[in-house]
């Protein structure tokens, strides 16, 4: 798994980035097995996501509602599940849900986020965490890749393995190993429609009435809402004036950005390279995923937290010849919460009753699944943190249509404004918005308030909230929340 890779920025997916040839080597391992094209994250933020893939849980069961949760020893479910299979476990990379990974027989995690150049670890077995820290030199997708190939040199080689291997990159702030400061120098990136055309997209929610809020919601590549200032981290004078200042703000970020996945992809290849010269590729199942989306200047955005499509979306494929066609393709709609199951289910186990998420196993097998899930739900709690501008809000999706409901309120209440960057003071207009995916695959016209889709709104509503109650995802411990719901359900 890496950290932030967008399904923007791989081939498979034909997104207009796919012609810069991005990801040669991730292309050719999912060119040999089954490529999925929708699957979706629960919450587009890395404590969140990382917690659901962990537990099979969403938030409200698994108690991470935002980057302040974490997942003790007892709740690290995945590796807990697959151990009784007799298989031995590793953990190796990013972590972020803070407890010691103490579930996993070996871990090697990067404190936090960690740092891209000579990053510290904590190591099983060298002390008592969180001191057992060990230093490293080199980037760390190379350092991170190392310690991948040295446990699986030095693992038991007479029992089978489960191994979570994490990339930090491409997190921002980006920034990729030397040797590839010249990738894409002198290209040109395709831009998006939307980074300079916002189209119908967005809401009163999103923009304020009259547009009164387009400089305070939503982290811009333009000057619109240049709280982080962007361009500024990446050298580009704020005096240049719009649009060039944003054509040259884009062109930065994109080529920081593919140079950090370029580091991916070569060290994707090492692993690769080790498994077939062991002979073990064939019977290794690999599973290559993101723990969410990302922004590349659709929308003028960047970072993630959205329901959107770029934030929402995960790339997701499985490479196992034993039981999966090569070259095949899956719509099947999945969200994180299915990982876990999936990946016991494989390994010869059962999905357990208190998992939420369902095991997509057959899909992967060629076979038809029973009962699958035709909407699936998604949830941001951290409303107007970390100085992005992102309102809290909830939704569905279904394979043609997206509504989302911006309540724009912090959980707590009175709002929190004791964590960093918290503008959770701020209030947002609560409001809907709605999306035909079919007609309008880049979300670029709200079509909430069309009277032709009424009674399609009005069923989503309906399942939206059946799904939350089954889900345990409602607010009845938030009354604050929950009047909003109220009061601006049937606007």
């Amino acid at each position: 798994m890496s950290d932030d890779h967008t399904s923007q920025a791989f081939g498979i997916y034909h997104s207009r980035l796919a012609s810069l040839n991005p990801t040669p080597n991730l292309d050719q391992l999912a060119s040999e097995g089954m490529i999925f094209d929708n699957v979706f994250c629960n919450n587009s933020i890395c404590t969140p996501s990382r917690a659901s893939i962990i537990t099979g849980q969403y938030p409200q069961t698994n108690g991470v509602l935002d980057l302040t949760g974490n997942i003790p020893p007892d709740k690290q479910y995945l590796p807990k599940e697959i151990s009784s299979l007799g298989y031995q476990t590793a953990m190796i990379g990013k972590w972020h849900l803070k407890e010691e990974p103490a579930a996993f027989d070996y871990y090697n995690v990067l404190p936090g986020q960690g740092r891209y150049f000579n990053p510290t670890t904590r190591e099983s077995g060298k002390g008592d965490w969180p001191d057992n820290i060990v230093k490293h030199t080199g980037h760390s997708s190379d350092v991170l890749t190392d310690l991948c190939l040295e446990w699986l040199r030095n693992r038991d080689k007479t029992k089978p393995f489960f191994l979570m291997h994490h990339f930090k990159a491409p997190h921002d702030s980006f920034q990729n190993a030397k040797r590839y400061d010249t990738y894409l120098e002198d290209i040109d990136i395709p831009e998006p429609e939307s980074l300079y055309n916002p189209g119908n997209h967005g809401s009163v929610s999103t923009r304020g009435v009259n547009d009164s809020l387009i400089n305070t919601i939503g982290a811009s590549v333009s000057k619109r809402c240049n709280v982080w200032n962007l361009g500024r981290a990446l050298n580009i004078s704020d005096s240049i004036p719009e649009p060039e200042y944003t054509h040259q703000v884009y062109q930065a970020f994109l080529k920081r950005y593919l140079r950090c996945v370029k580091g991916v992809d070569d060290n994707i290849k090492r692993i690769i390279d080790y498994l077939k010269e062991e002979g073990i590729f064939d019977n290794t199942i690999i599973i290559y995923t993101g723990d969410q989306g990302y922004f590349l200047g659709e929308h003028d955005y960047f970072d993630k937290r959205w329901m959107y499509e770029e934030a929402m979306r995960m790339p997701f494929f499985v490479h196992y010849p034993a039981i999966v066609k090569k070259s095949s393709r899956s719509d099947l709609l999945i969200n994180n919460t299915d990982f876990a199951p999936t990946i016991l289910e494989l390994a010869g186990g059962k999905t357990p009753e208190y998992m939420q998420g369902k095991s997509f196993k057959r899909t992967i097998e060629g076979k038809n699944e029973k009962n699958w899930r035709e909407e699936t739900y998604y949830r941001y709690w951290m409303h107007m943190a970390h100085y992005l501008g992102n309102p809290a809000h909830f939704g569905i999706r279904t394979k043609q249509y997206k509504l989302i409901f911006f309540y724009g309120a912090d959980f707590e209440d009175p709002p929190r404004t004791n964590y960093w960057g918290s503008q959770a003071d701020i209030k947002t207009p609560p409001g809907w918005e709605f999306y035909n995916l079919e007609n309008d695959p880049h979300e670029m016209n709200n079509l909430y308030n069309d009277p032709e889709y009424s009674e399609i709104i009005s069923e989503l509503k309906t399942r939206l909230k059946t799904l939350r109650e089954e889900l345990n995802e409602t607010d009845i411990n938030y009354p604050h929340i929950q009047k909003i719901i109220n009061n601006n359900w049937d606007r």
